[in-house]
C-alpha cells in the first residue's frame, strides 16, 4: 500500500508543478520515477515510446504506465488520478478567476509570465530526452531531419512518427 500512497503523491506534485501539458511534465515524471528507483532511464524511455504512440495526452499515458508498471491495476489508477487532480482544481480556479476578474492586472500578468515557462519546461524535457533517446548517427539523422521538417513545413506531426519509424525500419536495416 506504500507504493500506492507514494504513486499519488509523487504523480500529485508533477501534476501541481507541471505546467505547460505533456511533454513539458515529462521531465518531472522522468525525475521522479528514476530518483524513486522506480525504472532506469531506458525503461523510462521505452514507457514514453509506448505512451506516445498511445492515444491520449503524453503525461496521462506515462503515468498510467508508469503506474502500472510500479503498482499494477491500482498503481495505473491512482497515479493517474494524481497527475490529473492538480490540473482539475486549478483549471477550475482559473476559470472562475478569469471569467469573474477578465481584465484584472493580476489575471493578465499570471498568463503572460507562465508562457516563458513553459516553453522552458518543454525545451527541458526534449534536451532530457534527446540524450538518452538519440544514441547513434541514424538516431541523429532522424531526429534533426524531423524537428528540420516540422519546424519549416506544416506536416502533421503523425505523419512525421510513421515516416520516421519507417526511415528507422530502413537506416537501421542496412
Amino acid at each position: 500500500m506504500n507504493i500506492i500512497l507514494n504513486l499519488f503523491f509523487s504523480f500529485f506534485k508533477i501534476g501541481l508543478f507541471g505546467f505547460g501539458g505533456g511533454y513539458a511534465m515529462l521531465s518531472l515524471i522522468q525525475n521522479e520515477v528514476v530518483s524513486s528507483g522506480w525504472m532506469t532511464n531506458h525503461e523510462f524511455i521505452d514507457i514514453i515510446a509506448i505512451a506516445q504512440i498511445t492515444p491520449g495526452p503524453v503525461s496521462v499515458n506515462t503515468a498510467t504506465f508508469v503506474g502500472y508498471r510500479t503498482g499494477s491495476y491500482l498503481g495505473a489508477v491512482i497515479a493517474t488520478i494524481g497527475l490529473i487532480a492538480p490540473s482539475f482544481i486549478l483549471v477550475m480556479i482559473l476559470a472562475y478567476l478569469i471569467r469573474t476578474r477578465t481584465n484584472s492586472l493580476f489575471t493578465n500578468m499570471l498568463l503572460n509570465n507562465l508562457k516563458p515557462v513553459i516553453v522552458a519546461l518543454i525545451a527541458g524535457a526534449a534536451i532530457t530526452i534527446s540524450g538518452v533517446s538519440v544514441v547513434d548517427i541514424p538516431g541523429f539523422i532522424i531526429a534533426v531531419a524531423t524537428f528540420i521538417l516540422l519546424w519549416k513545413t506544416k506536416l502533421h506531426p503523425i505523419l512525421l512518427v510513421v515516416a520516421s519509424g519507417i526511415a528507422g525500419i530502413l537506416l537501421y536495416s542496412f
